[in-house]
């Protein structure tokens, strides 16, 4: 049941990508100009390099597909999921981008200065334990995944899950990576975080202390 890829449908995917990563260059140009340096943009050493390839896939292929997918069907994987080609769907798939909009937002807020993108081994940073951060040690790669689910709503073809698949697999990489990193230099206060926190899901014990408040 492949269907047409519509100006309509074309049009939010662009437009969530650009609003992300012009977003993401805002908040870097920002925190640089008030740390006085840059938040860990550029690469350090062989792995970092390999994800950021990854994270360039995924950047290129979000951009990129509304202008492939102008010349072509959508629906072919997806034909027996009749959901994806309801009007429903679509606005299914723009409230997944906008609730991984928002939470992108919180993140920042929460993390203040803190915020890097890459990791610098000789730097210090502050152990964030609140707003999004005292359910999941990474929640900024959780809403990514939900503007992707989204994307996949409003394009469903085999290239959005490939991209989604990507970026999965990068998160998966770059969190162990960051937990190693922030292990590392916070010991045992890291350590009974990592005990009490999901790393892109929330924790039972998070989630207790949820259900305590209300």
């Amino acid at each position: 049941m492949p269907i047409d890829c519509g100006l309509l449908r074309r049009s939010l995917v662009l437009g969530s990508a650009l609003l992300y990563w012009t977003g993401v260059i805002i908040h870097a140009v920002r925190l640089r100009a008030r740390i006085g340096r840059s938040p860990n943009i550029q690469p350090r050493g062989l792995r970092e390099s390999f994800l950021w390839t990854g994270w360039f896939l995924v950047i290129a292929g979000w951009i990129g597909q509304p202008f492939i997918m102008k010349h072509y069907a959508c629906g072919t994987l997806f034909s027996f999921i009749r959901f994806f080609f309801h009007p429903v769907g679509v606005v299914f798939g723009v409230l997944l981008a906008a609730c991984g909009h928002i939470g992108t937002l919180w993140c920042y807020s929460a993390l203040g200065d803190s915020w890097r993108i890459g990791i610098n081994k000789n730097e210090l940073t502050t152990l964030v334990k609140n707003g999004p951060y005292r359910f999941v040690r990474h929640p900024i790669y959780l809403f990514q995944m939900l503007i992707l689910t989204g994307m996949l709503f409003l394009l469903p073809t085999l290239f959005s899950f490939v991209i989604l698949l990507i970026h999965f697999i990068s998160t998966r990489l770059k969190a162990s990576d960051e937990e190693a990193y922030l292990m590392g230099i916070h010991g045992s206060a890291y350590r009974d975080y990592l005990s009490r926190t999901g790393r892109l899901l929330p924790h039972w014990l998070s989630l207790r202390q949820i259900f305590r408040r209300n």
